[in-house]
């Protein structure tokens, strides 16, 4: 059973954190404002009634008669003012009235075993106040509970644009773009643990980047190394006896040539130093003629023709790989279309393998076994190489109808300099 996740952002969290911290803390300063002010009203009019008693007693010790709102043993007096004038004592009592406003009792005992006691409500003006004061708090803290959350917006958002930042540099560093940098990409004067995460996906990128230089290096070194003897061997081969077992040795010192060769331009490709060499050329034309040439089985169709400013030897050879690669994995008929910048390269086989529609090519793979065990996957791999210096998109994708292999290779409107930069595109005044 999968478990269901709510998935927010930092900003969001953040902001209901703060959110819920301010309201338990706004609730609990107003509960306790509110008892203590209570607390305070209630003491209060307690002195003022024990006050306002004593000046009637002191009447009524002189005149024998209750007045000011007193009573001579109120039927209605609370237990606990009972008991405490049968100790003689003056003592205060606060009981809740009918309505809800608390009732201010106050009861002393007289000479002669008679109870004078004086009994109130709390004061209108009192309860107006208390009013006020729960309002305030109120008020006090929903604007706590929204500042909160303002507040936690607010550092939640800068989190999260640094982060988003990050994530992004991240992923063209991913897209094999090293010159990126994380840290100079999120900026910021203020630096926290950001900052620290950046400069560890950068240390990470650079030591990727020395050690894929360096594996880049040695493959190069070793198919230059391996060059000259292989040429060797196949003049060597060259000189045998005619038969089956020099052809043989033939066929394969031309496939280990040819490895090398394969070897070396995936290299050169590597390295970021290709440079395309441009020319105007009417595409459709082109594809045709070269494809006549690769391979005449395949069948080309030119749905709209137009001109192109692209490198010719580097488009012959993305050609012949992605042709040379659908005879290889795929089966007839092999079809090639042209529809303006577009060219696709279709098989009817079993498909481009998961593995390759999920990553791209790689070189020495060559996915399952159903299009592969043959070959390095070195043909592939060039082909997405040479697309890059055109400046071009190679992608791929199975067919739905039929089954096959797609390959489709956008040629830009804009073409790179040789110098590998892209022109400036003036757009025309309005």
């Amino acid at each position: 059973m999968r478990r269901f996740a709510l998935r927010t952002g930092v900003r969001w969290k953040i902001s209901i954190a703060i959110a819920g911290v301010g309201a338990l803390i706004a609730i609990t300063l107003s509960l306790v404002v509110h008892n203590a002010a209570r607390v305070s009203m209630l003491d209060n009019a307690r002195e003022v009634q024990i006050e306002r008693l004593q000046f009637a007693q002191r009447w009524y010790e002189s005149a024998r008669e209750p007045r000011f709102g007193t009573k001579l043993n109120d039927p209605a007096l609370p237990p606990e003012l009972k008991a405490s004038t049968e100790r003689g004592r003056r003592a205060t009592h606060v009981a809740e009235g009918p309505n809800g406003v608390p009732d201010v009792w106050a009861a002393a005992p007289l000479g002669n075993g008679d109870v004078l006691s004086l009994h109130t409500p709390f004061t209108d003006r009192s309860t107006a106040i208390m009013e006020d004061l729960d309002r305030a708090l109120v008020i006090g803290s929903v604007s706590v509970v929204f500042g909160g959350c303002a507040l936690g917006v607010l550092i939640g958002g800068q989190l999260s644009r640094r982060l988003r930042k990050a994530a992004t540099a991240a992923g063209k560093v991913a897209q094999g773009n090293a010159n990126v940098r994380v840290r100079d990409a999120i900026g910021g004067v203020v630096q926290d643990e950001t900052d620290e995460l950046a400069r560890a996906v950068d240390a990470m990128t650079d030591a990727l980047q020395e050690r894929l230089e360096a594996e880049r290096r040695v493959t190069a070194d070793i198919a230059h190394e391996l060059r000259t003897p292989v040429t060797g061997l196949l003049t060597a081969a060259e000189l045998l006896p005619p038969g089956r077992p020099t052809e043989l040795v033939r066929d394969r010192a031309q496939a280990l040539r040819t490895l090398v060769e394969d070897v070396l331009e995936v290299a050169r490709l590597d390295s970021a130093s290709e440079r395309a060499e441009l020319q105007e050329i009417a595409l459709g034309e082109f594809v045709g003629r070269r494809v006549m040439l690769l391979h005449p089985d395949a069948v080309v169709r030119v749905v709209h023709e137009s001109w192109v400013s692209t490198d010719p030897r580097r488009l012959e050879r993305i050609l012949g790989n992605l042709l040379g690669n659908a005879a290889k994995h795929g089966k007839a008929p092999f079809e090639v279309t042209v529809e303006g910048r577009v060219v696709r390269v279709r098989d009817h086989g079993p498909g481009f393998p998961e593995a390759l529609l999920k990553d791209g090519p790689s070189r020495f793979r060559t996915g399952s076994s159903d299009r592969a065990g043959r070959g390095h996957g070195l043909g592939l791999t060039i082909a997405a190489g040479q697309a890059r210096v055109l400046g071009a998109r190679l992608t791929f994708r199975n067919a739905h109808q039929n089954g096959g292999a797609i390959a489709v290779l956008w040629l830009p409107e804009h073409a790179p300099t040789t110098t590998g930069s892209y022109p400036i595109v003036r757009l025309p005044a309005k």
